[in-house]
């Protein structure tokens, strides 16, 4: 959870609870994992803390999981929050060009993702070998496509350490968490987002480059009831470290 939003809920009262996806830092990999499997995760780790019923926020690819949340455990979640989350790949044929104003080093990786595990795997190679040691000036070099000049102003101070600082994390051991998360996006989540009778609200910036204002405009259109955020000039980054406490206050309301 990053720094603003982790600060945002503990000054608030909250307990914060956050883990590793399958695959990332030492977390088991769990090959063929989707997005749906998530819920089973998630269950395990509440009934083990004696946590009855809990909100949610998910980041950019924690987005997804969060909407599993929704769909898949209605009794556990108060309110669930999407942030920059992506939509649906699978499921939105037809309705959204879904890799439509990415920059240019998600095309080419979700491009490898459509053609399988071994070629993304190829791809993901140097990339993660970059973000092995990684350090927070280098972030803005390393994804320069990807990064809208509202979001470069925020890697600078602790926001850009803690970034540094879980990039390394995560593909310390192997890229694999990476992997399987790109193709669970990309094949079909195992969740009805049309079913969702949680609340939810989707957060999405027009000026983002990894997952593109397109597609917060189809969660909104898609998940009943969704509450929109949609925001002019917010990008990938921006959208939480500006906004941490209005999301956790939208939350909680």
């Amino acid at each position: 959870m990053p720094d603003d939003l982790g600060r945002a809920a503990l000054d608030r009262g909250l307990r914060l609870v956050s883990w590793s996806r399958p695959g990332y830092a030492t977390s088991t990999r769990q090959p063929e994992r989707s997005v749906a499997s998530f819920a089973a995760d998630a269950e395990a780790v509440l009934d083990h803390l004696g946590i009855e019923r809990a909100w949610t926020a998910g980041w950019s690819g924690g987005g997804p999981h969060a909407l599993a949340l929704a769909a898949l455990l209605p009794h556990r979640m108060h309110a669930v929050a999407t942030l920059a989350g992506v939509a649906p790949y699978a499921e939105s044929q037809g309705g959204l060009d879904w890799l439509g104003g990415m920059g240019e080093d998600n095309v080419a990786e979700f491009g490898a993702s459509l053609e399988g595990e071994a070629p993304l795997r190829s791809w993901l190679d140097g990339p993660a070998a970059e973000l092995r040691r990684v350090r927070a000036p280098e972030i803005v070099a390393a994804m320069a496509s990807l990064l809208p000049d509202v979001d470069r102003g925020h890697l600078a101070g602790a926001f850009g350490e803690f970034l540094a600082q879980a990039f390394r994390e995560s593909v310390s051991v192997s890229p694999d968490g990476w992997v399987d998360d790109d193709l669970a996006f990309v094949e079909p989540w195992g969740v009805d987002l049309g079913a969702i009778d949680v609340p939810v609200t989707v957060w999405q910036g027009s000026a983002d480059l990894m997952v593109p204002f397109a597609h917060g405009e189809w969660l909104a259109a898609h998940v009943p009831g969704a509450r929109s955020r949609l925001l002019d000039g917010d990008g990938h980054l921006s959208i939480i470290v500006g906004r941490a406490d209005e999301i956790v206050e939208d939350l909680l309301s």
